[in-house]
């Protein structure tokens, strides 16, 4: 049922961006020593337990957008909303916004249209547009892959729209479309990798960028030892990082928590792998007492039952 997929992927992508608030930051060495193991507080950002970031704000707004069809406009109005007065944030408290993203939304505020808001330079491929991605992959699911990466690349160009990042979103958002499927973690890897390498030759990209994707599309993430995968908020490692925690564990609660315990960027780590766990391991499989804890849980089951039946 689609209702249950939907919750599946928005409450598992807000539970695990609150699991890593607290922890923003810490090094894998100190969580090594004093890993997280349930829904904490405080912390970091001196934050109530449940409270979700900038991460599931923009993964919000997306999805709000997305309860009334597709419109790029709609998606940039919501993302200067939550900016200017705080819509969907967990509790009007907007902390963690990152650079490129909230140079994008002042360039949205000052009336450059989305389709020229994001960085386009090296140096703006922070995992902004990949936190907030998933909740396209509903509307994009039965697209063929020249519509799919179309969307795409308008969602994260709002924000992020150098192709590394726009990529970094496309497998994201096929992947998960797999895992819509039915697919287990294993055969939808394996699937993304055979659209994804047959959709890059088809449209020639750039050679150089498509390189630094081959730990994922040519080699077997699943397979890198822990301290070849990083943690910190370059677009294409923490794709690397969420794929990796979830082809190493067998449960929602593993994925996150493996995620979150790598350190650094905890927050969006949880919130990119929790996500796709929650599509993969479904909602049942969450934690209840971390979905009793998260913010605005009533908001988000509203949110999930407009999207469904739009």
């Amino acid at each position: 049922m689609m209702l249950e997929k939907i919750k599946s992927a928005l409450f598992g992508l807000a539970v695990g961006d609150a699991l890593g608030v607290p922890v923003e930051f810490r090094t894998r060495d100190y969580l090594k020593a004093n890993p997280v193991e349930n829904m904490i507080g405080h912390g970091t950002w001196n934050q109530p337990p449940g409270i979700w970031s900038d991460d599931s704000s923009l993964a919000f707004c997306l999805a709000e957008s997305l309860t009334h069809g597709y419109d790029l406009k709609e998606i940039a109005f919501y993302f200067v909303q939550w900016k200017l007065n705080g819509f969907w944030s967990a509790n009007n408290n907007r902390f963690d916004l990152g650079i490129a993203t909230q140079y994008a939304i002042e360039k949205l505020i000052s009336g450059i249209s989305p389709e020229r808001s994001g960085g386009t330079t090296e140096g703006d491929n922070g995992n902004g547009s990949l936190m907030r991605i998933l909740p396209l992959v509903f509307y994009v699911k039965d697209l063929p892959h020249n519509e799919t990466y179309d969307r795409v690349r308008e969602v994260s160009s709002i924000t992020h729209a150098h192709v590394r990042s726009v990529l970094s979103c496309f497998i994201f958002i096929d992947f998960a479309k797999h895992l819509l499927e039915g697919l287990n973690s294993i055969e939808a890897y394996q699937k993304m990798q055979n659209c994804v390498n047959e959709f890059v030759n088809e449209k020639r990209f750039d050679k150089s960028e498509i390189e630094l994707f081959d730990r994922i599309l040519k080699g077997n993430i699943q397979k890198e030892r822990e301290t070849r995968i990083h943690s910190d908020e370059y677009v294409i490692h923490t794709l690397e990082a969420s794929l990796w925690c979830l082809l190493n564990t067998s449960n929602y609660a593993d994925a996150t928590l493996k995620a979150v315990n790598l350190g650094e960027d905890t927050d969006t780590l949880g919130c990119v792998t929790g996500g796709l766990a929650g599509l993969l391991h479904g909602f049942e499989n969450i934690p209840a007492p971390w979905i009793s804890q998260i913010a605005r849980n009533n908001d988000i089951e509203n949110l999930c039952k407009r999207l469904a039946f739009q």
